[in-house]
């Protein structure tokens, strides 16, 4: 018997749930391995419209497993216009970053990059198991290097700047290039006001649409 949708969806959450690669065979070997038990944080969807693609869970979201539960996720759920109930219903959303587990810190005290590891093994599998999604929003420039391909532009700003060209395509998935909205990026909203007058206006019709 073929399996259904939901139960390819469950097999999915429980691989990667289960999933150790960046700690028991990291990308640049063992000296790279993440030093901490990982947790994968993604939350896969059979019904939402909309993925947001985040770069990798900061540590208040690696200790409570919830995506977005800090600050930033905050501000991001004030530029979509939704409430905490709204946001983490799984038929509203699909919240799956580009590695799965908090990377750790570097020497500045900065989360560190997503894991190598992660992407390559699961990013395919995550999208042919959600045909449904229409919008998808490329949170951060790891995000939008994958989701726009070859047209990603070389830097976050140029490729949030032309929100428009890949927001409106004609085929395929919509990509909505979006900043991170942690608050390191305040000063990159504060020269940039076009986000806020323009971007977000149509961020959220989006949003309402999609969610109708």
């Amino acid at each position: 018997m073929t399996a259904s949708k939901e139960e390819r969806l469950q097999e999915l959450r429980a691989a990667i749930a289960a999933c150790r690669i960046c700690r028991d065979d990291p990308a640049r070997g063992l000296a790279h391995r993440l030093p901490h038990e990982p947790r994968p944080v993604a939350v896969l969807s059979g019904s939402a419209r909309i993925l947001i693609a985040g770069q990798a869970p900061g540590l208040k979201v690696h200790e409570t497993g919830l995506p977005f539960n800090d600050a930033s996720g905050d501000r991001l759920r004030g530029w979509l216009a939704v409430d905490r109930t709204t946001f983490y219903d799984p038929h509203n959303f699909a919240i799956v970053p580009m590695g799965f587990c908090f990377p750790g810190y570097d020497s500045h005290g900065s989360d560190l990059p997503p894991r190598a590891e992660c992407a390559p093994l699961w990013r395919r599998r995550v999208m042919e198991a959600m045909p449904q999604i229409e919008l998808v929003l490329a949170v951060g420039h790891y995000a939008q290097r994958w989701h726009l391909g070859p047209d990603c532009p070389k830097s976050m700003t140029e490729a949030v700047g032309n929100w428009q060209r890949f927001a409106q395509r004609n085929s395929g998935i919509s990509v909505l290039p979006l900043p991170h909205p942690s608050w390191r990026n305040t000063g990159w909203l504060r020269r940039n006001p076009w986000f806020e007058a323009d971007l977000l206006p149509f961020l959220r019709e989006r949003v309402r649409a999609l969610l109708a």
